[in-house]
């Protein structure tokens, strides 16, 4: 710890253009991050130059030489190799605070983070960080999260009318958020949403509302479709993961609800569920701006790049 507060830093491992990963470096470290640690899943070489070079950047390229030197088989499923890459960092920083997010994720603070940081009780070893989603519209919304509640599932569905009955909190993606985890913890693992010490899951129930997970999973139907077979098949929305809502109450997985959809109606129909979902729908859309549910999250990632790797893209 500093006379400024805490040191803290991301983990992530990334895949995608360049674009991408050096917009998400930029932000994090305009924003103030004392040092980033991202893994590429596959070999960017327009990424990995300027990032290599940035005193605040260590990067790997996690080819078959990676995981020969780490004496092990390069994981068959990306969430493992993810975990793999967040745990090892935990155990070899010397920042107080890390958190993993992905490359499509951004923090937003209401305030400095070490400030935020600093303020949690030294009894706390985790934090987390509960997501907001982009709209579809490319103006910088984002649905909030709604808190879990007793009016929450009416609530989607009086929002969503039809599909809210299916998707927790009306989010085609996570609902769990992501953690800042303070390091120095012994035997400590690593899970997407969750961490494991001497492999007993950890409680993880200290909430930091002052920071917002701004999430990119679909800001548009293009990138949506485009991604769609890919987390179908082994991502996000692959078969064995929990229903969103209770077996009992005729729940399903996203994995089942997609797959149902697209059956029924092919393409179409898929299409029909994200312009719900996304709030492409202006009824939708309205729906959330009567009731408070649209933030406003301008990243201004662009400017972030140029400001931190001139040139690069």
């Amino acid at each position: 710890m500093t006379a400024a507060g805490p040191s803290w830093g991301i983990v992530s491992t990334v895949r995608g253009s360049a674009h991408d990963i050096l917009s998400f470096a930029a932000y994090h470290l305009d924003l103030g991050a004392d040092h980033l640690y991202l893994y590429l899943d596959e070999p960017n070489r327009r990424a990995f130059r300027p990032l290599r070079r940035h005193p605040k950047v260590t990067v790997r390229i996690c080819d078959d030489a990676f995981w020969a030197a780490r004496k092990r088989d390069k994981p068959e499923r990306h969430q493992v190799r993810q975990t793999v890459h967040a745990t090892y960092t935990y155990r070899h920083t010397d920042l107080d605070w890390l958190a993993h997010i992905d490359v499509d994720e951004f923090l937003w603070p209401t305030a400095p983070i070490a400030d935020l940081l600093g303020e949690v009780p030294e009894t706390v070893h985790a934090v987390r960080i509960r997501p907001i989603e982009a709209l579809a519209c490319g103006d910088d919304l984002y649905k909030a999260f709604i808190p879990q509640g007793p009016e929450r599932e009416a609530l989607v569905e009086t929002i969503y009318p039809n599909y809210g009955a299916f998707v927790l909190g009306g989010f085609l993606s996570h609902v769990q958020g992501k953690l800042f985890v303070r390091t120095g913890m012994e035997n400590l693992n690593y899970r997407i949403h969750n961490l494991f010490q001497n492999k007993v899951i950890l409680p993880c129930k200290t909430e930091m509302p002052q920071i917002d997970l701004c999430h990119r999973h679909a800001p548009g139907w293009e990138h949506w479709w485009s991604h769609y077979r890919f987390r179908l098949e082994r991502g996000s929305y692959q078969p064995g993961m929990a229903p969103n809502v209770h077996r009992d109450r005729g729940g399903l997985n996203m994995n089942e609800l997609l797959s149902w959809i697209e059956a029924e109606e092919g393409e179409k129909g898929l299409r029909k569920f994200f312009d719900e979902l996304s709030a492409t729908d202006p009824q939708v859309r309205a729906r959330l701006q009567e009731r408070g549910l649209i933030k406003h999250r301008p990243l201004d990632l662009e400017e972030k790049l140029q400001k931190h790797f001139p040139g690069s893209c």
